[in-house]
């Protein structure tokens, strides 16, 4: 419907113009807001140009970025005029700095106080995914195969080493226990040219790292004092390793050369090694393991 203007007679021969109909559309407190701040940004970007001697490159960009910001915070509003947010903006506006976490690595979380381990250096080579998993969810179970290998290993060391039971009463004691074979372990070496089952801790490359060598052996040939690092593996089927498997076990005794020179070459950070491990370096040893140390030769308070 259209209406004639109000001075025009009815029987005017001129022509109606048709005025078009404008839709009214109410304009919330936040959109408003939306407009002002897109404005603005509009403004001071058209401004900008003519002081950009004054004003760097930088901190237009900087001032830019927190304007659209602003705007796509206010675009996200509900159009009923509710005050809710995106669930994505919400932590936003809780902490404007967010923080972006960073995952802590498996060596700071499983390792961070106690060693790293020459098979876990291994482990990773042979599969990362299943080495994961091992310290995610624990290792796996025990099969009749690993049984049968461990129970090798152990028949090995019975062949030159004796073993003796020795009651330990804290972590002191533990690591004691195992300097103690390292250097029972070093004179048979060097007096009987042979010894197995010989424990290493060392501090390589900022990091404290163990392992225990299968045998040990000084050559035949009487001029050569260089010793030969043996490592024994059993196998489920009668058949020789792979190429990944062999490459697996010449790294491992790659890593037990090296924390060997290293610990040849170099003095023993004791030190470090009481802080890294929180131990008491007055504590008494356990009475059982100060009377063999003194029952083996050497020097020790009963």
């Amino acid at each position: 419907m259209t209406e004639s203007p109000p001075n025009t007679p009815p029987n005017s021969n001129s022509q109606h113009e048709t005025i078009p109909t404008i839709p009214i559309e109410f304009v919330s407190e936040e959109e408003m807001a939306l407009i002002e701040a897109a404005y603005t940004a509009t403004r001071s970007s058209l401004s900008s140009s003519s002081s950009s001697s004054i004003c760097s490159p930088t901190s237009r960009f900087q001032t830019r970025s927190r304007s659209i910001h602003s705007i796509t915070l206010l675009s996200k509003r509900g159009l009923n005029g509710s005050s809710e947010l995106d669930i994505e903006d919400s932590d936003y506006l809780k902490n404007p700095q967010k923080r972006i976490r960073v995952a802590q690595s498996f060596l700071h979380r499983f390792r961070r106080k106690r060693a790293l381990s020459v098979t876990d250096i291994t482990a990773t080579e042979w599969c990362e995914k299943q080495m994961e998993f091992s310290l995610l969810f624990g290792k796996r179970k025990i099969s009749k195969a690993m049984k049968a290998g461990k129970a090798r290993h152990v028949k090995l060391e019975e062949e030159v080493v004796k073993k003796v039971k020795v009651h330990i009463e804290s972590v002191e004691d533990r690591w004691a226990l195992k300097f103690i074979n390292f250097i029972t372990c070093a004179n048979q070496l060097l007096f009987e040219g042979i010894t197995r089952e010989l424990p290493l801790v060392g501090f390589v490359e900022g990091i404290w790292l163990v392992g225990v060598i299968d045998e040990l052996r000084m050559p035949e040939n009487g001029s050569d004092r260089n010793p030969i690092l043996v490592d024994t593996k059993t196998r489920v089927r009668d058949t020789l390793p792979a190429e990944p498997q062999i490459r697996n076990g010449r790294l491992q005794l790659m890593c037990y050369k090296y924390l060997w020179d290293t610990l040849v070459a170099n003095s023993f950070a004791s030190g470090q090694f009481f802080d890294f491990f929180s131990l008491n370096r007055n504590y008494m040893l356990a009475k059982d393991i100060r009377e063999r140390t003194a029952s083996s030769g050497f020097p020790a308070k009963i």
